[in-house]
């Protein structure tokens, strides 16, 4: 029998600077490289076009390939992990090969806390190693926290501590790629024949547009610099459109802070956010799917169907929402400022619960992370850590001055707006500020 570690691919779909990798390559054995599309997940997918799929499916080919020419290949399948992992363990017996250890990137969400606990008994259980790497995010779990070890819940003083903890270490290239070209890797040949797994064999459609779905992987450092600047305005290209590929590791975070810290201080407090966001989700698991704030539990939400279905089509009569949430539709993308307008209205001018916005946004961004997901829209509900009180209600109409006066991006995304053929606003602003007020103050204390 010839011992091989696995380097299972998750939330770091690159060769180039990763630490899971390298960790694995740093065993001596020789490494297979996998990639399981889980169908926990899948399952929950309710759109057969979903552009996610698609995106993690052409950048599995994509590593496949890259794995080829360096002597190696990418194990693909989909289906239940433990049942994947039992088959995989199997084949790979019957091919001579024993699997010492499998390495993975750590993942902080619940269900995937969930899943490694379980995995980690059967790996257990099989006398494989299951061994985790930090590599998604700069610092995790327990790595920036409050003098008494208690987590931060309060992004300002968390970013200053986690800018004081920051060492040249913790943003250091790995130099995973170079490695690939000095160690043995395992390719096919040695196994069965595989057959990677189709996205309609999945239930998923390839709905890849050339060039329109997914954004490069390089920022130039012009747009970082005018980053601060830029950022807030819709129609300027002035933002990085990094996230779907640090959600996905497609991007390295230590090569982004890297660029950041050289660049724009304003883009590396988001790539702190970024940080925070997912230890919020590790310390207080129930934030992904309830209020942070358990009080907010109790608003009455009103919950009007038709306003949801209005919103979700962006025809509310509030032209900059409506630009928002018709980008989302067709691109997969919301700008970052529109996001915070549209959840806002949602929450407070609609009354509806965050919960509908959060798992819309789920269902249709191309960028979707559950941690800064649920985050952001917590944020906005009043609901989460460090979140707008709830007495801050955003107004459409003076942020479609501030940021879009011109109307570029209104244009662009609702050409009615203007004409006869564009709907009267569903709610009006003054009115639905004081009941938002009102609802919120009557099951909340005076300072929340």
């Amino acid at each position: 029998m010839k011992d091989i570690v696995i380097h299972w691919m998750r939330r770091d779909m690159r060769l180039h600077d990763n630490r899971t990798l390298l960790a694995a390559l740093d065993s001596g054995l020789p490494v297979l490289v996998a990639f399981l599309f889980d169908q926990e997940i899948l399952d929950r997918l309710d759109n057969a076009q979903d552009r996610r799929v698609t995106f993690i499916h052409r950048e599995a080919l994509k590593l496949k390939a890259e794995l080829q020419e360096a002597g190696g290949d990418l194990l693909m399948d989909h289906g239940n992990p433990t049942t994947v992992w039992a088959n995989w363990i199997k084949q790979l017996s019957e091919n001579g090969l024993n699997v010492r250890e499998v390495h993975v990137g750590r993942d902080y969400e619940p269900y995937a806390q969930e899943r490694d606990r379980k995995l980690s008994n059967w790996f257990d259980q099989q006398g494989i190693a299951f061994k985790g790497t930090k590599d998604s995010v700069v610092f995790e779990k327990n790595e920036v926290t409050k003098d008494d070890g208690k987590p931060y819940t309060v992004f300002t003083p968390y970013s200053k501590k986690w800018r004081k903890a920051l060492q040249p270490s913790d943003y250091a290239p790995a130099n995973s790629a170079e490695r690939l070209s000095q160690q043995s890797l395992v390719g096919m040949d040695e196994l069965v024949h595989q057959q990677v797994p189709t996205l309609e064999e999945m239930g998923f459609e390839n709905v890849w547009k050339e060039g329109a779905l997914v954004p490069p992987t390089i920022v130039e450092d012009q747009l970082l610099k005018s980053y601060g600047d830029q950022r807030d305005f819709p129609s300027v290209a002035g933002t990085s459109r990094l996230s779907v590929h640090l959600r996905f590791g497609t991007v390295s975070i230590r090569e982004a802070l890297r660029q950041g810290l050289a660049t724009s201080e304003k883009w590396t407090t988001e790539l702190i956010w970024r940080d925070f966001y997912q230890t919020i989700v590790y310390q207080f698991p129930h934030s992904a799917t309830d209020s942070f704030r358990p009080a907010y539990d109790a608003i009455p939400w009103l919950n009007d169907e038709e306003q949801f279905e209005a919103w979700c089509q962006g025809k509310t009569g509030y032209p900059l929402v409506d630009a928002g949430m018709r980008e989302l539709a067709q691109t997969g993308f919301m700008h970052n400022r529109v996001r915070m307008v549209v959840a806002s209205f949602l929450c407070k001018h609609l009354l509806i619960d965050w919960r509908w916005g959060e798992r819309f946004f789920a269902r249709h961004l191309l960028d979707f992370d559950l941690a800064s997901n649920a985050g952001g829209w917590q944020w906005a509900a009043g609901s989460g850590c460090d979140a707008a009180p709830y007495f801050r209600v955003f107004n459409p109409t003076s942020q479609l001055q501030k940021f879009d006066k011109d109307l570029i991006y209104v244009r662009k995304w609702v050409p009615e707006y203007g004409t006869s053929l564009y709907p009267e606003p569903i709610v009006d602003h003054a009115m639905a500020r004081v009941r938002a007020i009102e609802t919120y103050r009557s099951v909340l204390k005076p300072n929340p």
